[in-house]
């Protein structure tokens, strides 16, 4: 994780952020993300590479890969198996 002030606002459906936004919004590094892009554990809208195109759930994702890493220390697999679970929570909430 790199030291720098992570940014709080709400991104709006039609913004797309960047893969150097992204990591800004989420206090992550550019790496950190390339590492969970190419697991597989975290996706994108649109572009490859560095085009790649970002909205607002898979900026909701990243932030909640990297507190549930950093809360519980744990690995990458096992934070996004947890964020797997609270999003389907959350949609079965939402049924009701």
């Amino acid at each position: 994780m790199n030291d720098e002030p992570v940014l709080v606002g709400v991104v709006i459906d039609e913004q797309m952020l960047g893969v150097e936004e992204l990591a800004c919004a989420c206090g992550v590094s550019v790496e950190w993300l390339y590492q969970r892009l190419d697991a597989g554990l975290l996706g994108c809208c649109s572009g490859e590479g560095g085009n790649r195109r970002f909205a607002s759930p898979q900026l909701r994702r990243a932030r909640r890969l990297r507190a549930v890493e950093q809360d519980f220390d744990a690995n990458p697999e096992l934070a996004a198996l947890v964020v797997d679970l609270l999003e389907e929570i959350q949609k079965l909430r939402a049924g009701r």
